[in-house]
């Protein structure tokens, strides 16, 4: 791999090469993440839609997301019509806005498990857990967690059943004072959710300092702080 390549496949900003049928040819490291929350037939359409009406380069500023990804623009080139590629520019996803983290070491399942009571006292929903044991206790200010979590159980009362899950984001991370941590997620996934109140919702989790993604599902996203 030379060093231009390299500096494509290590860019923070995904980049497929489609065929004339929209199968994908090449792909660097953050596109494959990407993958996990699109498909290539929806990118080979975005790439079709977005290109310019003769060849060349055209860079376009359009909001877009797909699952936590989100975009401020995408540029799309083609020299024939054998060949077209998209590459998307991200939107900075995680952001750490205080010089350092309060709270304590947490043990995550407890503060979930007691959000989960304390929102089935007044409902008759069934709820749900997937748990990965694996995850360690955190450093976390946990008044702040119970809250947001108790609104994400509130967004979700007009449903049947709720499902819980407790899981590491594989190949995700967040730098907070030159460091790296990995990432792991609480979502609350319901049919139903209340769009007032998830909007209530989004104010109170960038208040608390948490990133929270709000799409068919609600998921809040955690650094693995341990000391």
């Amino acid at each position: 791999m030379t060093f231009e390549q390299q500096w494509l496949e290590y860019d923070y900003n995904p980049f497929i090469l489609f065929n004339a049928n929209g199968r994908v040819t090449s792909l660097n490291s953050e596109a494959q993440f990407l993958l996990g929350s699109t498909t290539p037939k929806e990118l080979f359409k975005l790439a079709q839609a977005y290109a310019n009406v003769t060849f060349g380069f055209k860079t376009t500023f359009v909001d877009l997301e797909f699952g936590r990804y989100k975009f401020f623009g995408l540029t799309v080139g083609y020299e024939d019509e054998a060949r077209i590629g998209i590459k998307l520019y991200q939107t900075p996803s995680f952001k750490l806005s205080k010089p350092k983290l309060g709270g304590e070491l947490t043990n995550i399942f407890s503060i979930v498990d007691l959000c989960i009571a304390t929102s089935s006292m007044t409902s008759d929903i069934k709820y749900a857990k997937d748990y990965d044991p694996t995850i360690p206790e955190v450093v976390m200010d946990s008044k702040k967690l119970i809250k947001v979590l108790n609104k994400m159980y509130s967004c979700a009362q007009e449903n049947d059943e709720i499902l819980t899950k407790v899981f590491y984001r594989v190949g995700e991370y967040v730098k907070f004072e030159d460091k790296k941590y990995s990432i792991f997620s609480i979502s609350v996934e319901a049919p139903n959710i209340d769009n007032v109140k998830s909007d209530e919702l989004k104010t109170l989790a960038r208040d608390s300092n948490f990133y929270i993604e709000i799409n068919n599902d609600l998921t809040l996203n955690i650094p693995m702080i341990t000391s």
